[in-house]
């Protein structure tokens, strides 16, 4: 039995991003500027087909730059899907905008069409008009950006495409994150690539990117002293980070087959038993599988998905819930939630699991989880 802690999903590095880092050593750009900057934006932008990039220290400081931009202000309604970590809507709060949470579908998981209209419908018969929606294509799936993307031009509302989980995905030939007026990737240390801490906003307004770039470095003004007309924050990506980034992107389409082949390792290994369904990847679409996840329905296995990440971690497994819908979080209580006739959002947490996923895991590890899984649900029936 293997005693390595089999985790969720952390950093692989490919081996080229020690030489970038280094030549950021050798030159001596260890800063917010440099060569790997400027490489690792392009990269993005001849990946996506994006027009404009900028590299940044975090996704949460591209959701915050991208509102900032779309002059989300105190009061401002900004719309998010609920089903997403804080990150995606913390940025609200930064703006002093008024959040409110949107469901998700079962199909995708991700932001329902249908609740979405009916909340614009809602706000527009009261004669509010919302700053901005903040799409979330969760666990690398993207959303239904076609159906979303039409009911926002017929409201008039910008898109913030969190694709912080999703890059690589593709929906109806288009990649995630340039759907909307601004797409946010993150590069944290679990995602499909990394730059140990970073992400990236990406927009085909070029204007908009200009702007996004200065704030990013304070809002300096172009003078020789230190000149400054607007507030301006310190989200500028390091070189050295840059420089990580520079390698991952050369293994990312590995990593993301890699992701996709430990999903269907899971299917092949649980689909037989009823009463696990995993997360669909909707019709059109590429879905990344940047995590495994599934749902166990209790009624039908006896146990619930609490139970089983806890007996996984017994054995040294990393498992973890789907995320807790920000409409159900303290911070956001008494914040508007528009659903149809089931809350899903709440569904999918109290029965969602998200498997170890992580590319370094071996066929033996992969076929490990599998084991145990089907140990604890069996054991059940057996006693049952």
């Amino acid at each position: 039995m293997s005693q390595r802690r089999i985790l969720l999903s952390s950093p692989h590095m490919g081996g080229t991003e020690r030489k970038y880092v280094q030549e950021a050593f050798n030159t001596n750009w260890i800063a917010p500027l440099g060569e790997n900057v400027n490489i690792f934006e392009d990269q993005i932008k001849e990946f996506t087909g994006s027009k404009a990039a900028c590299a940044l220290a975090s996704g949460t400081g591209g959701i915050h730059l991208a509102l900032d931009l779309l002059k989300v202000e105190q009061g401002d309604l900004v719309l998010c899907s609920s089903l997403t970590f804080v990150a995606s809507a913390n940025p609200i709060l930064y703006r002093g905008g008024t959040p409110v949470f949107i469901d998700s579908e079962m199909d995708s998981w991700n932001m329902c069409p249908k609740a979405l209209e009916k909340a614009l419908k809602y706000y527009r018969m009261q004669g509010k008009q919302p700053k901005a929606v903040i799409v979330v294509n969760l666990y690398g799936q993207s959303a239904r950006m076609d159906e979303i993307s039409e009911i926002c031009r017929r409201y008039g509302v910008p898109i913030v495409e969190d694709a912080a989980e999703s890059l690589g995905a593709i929906y109806k030939g288009r990649m995630s994150g340039t759907f909307g007026k601004f797409g946010i990737f993150s590069f944290n240390g679990n995602k499909i690539i990394t730059t140990s801490g970073g992400g990236m906003i990406v927009s085909n307004d070029e204007v908009l990117i200009e702007e996004a770039l200065k704030k990013a470095t304070q809002s300096k003004e172009p003078a020789a002293h230190y000149q400054h007309e607007s507030v301006g924050y310190n989200y500028r990506l390091s070189n050295v980070c840059a420089g990580i980034g520079r390698g991952q992107m050369e293994v990312l389409e590995t990593r993301i087959q890699q992701k996709r082949n430990i999903f269907d390792k899971y299917v092949a290994g649980l689909d037989d038993m009823n009463g696990i369904e995993f997360m669909p990847e909707i019709e059109g679409s590429y879905h990344t599988r940047w995590l495994s996840t599934m749902l166990i329905d209790p009624k039908k296995l006896g146990i619930s998905a609490k139970e089983l990440i806890e007996y996984l971690g017994e054995h040294n497994i990393e498992a973890r819930p789907v995320w807790k819908p920000l409409h159900l979080q303290p911070l956001f209580e008494g914040a508007a939630y528009f659903t149809m006739a089931k809350d899903n959002s709440k569904y999918l947490f109290e029965h969602g699991i998200c498997l170890p996923s992580d590319t370094k895991m071996t066929d033996e590890e992969i076929d490990r989880v599998i084991e145990l899984c089907r140990e604890r649900i069996l054991t059940h029936e057996l006693f049952a």
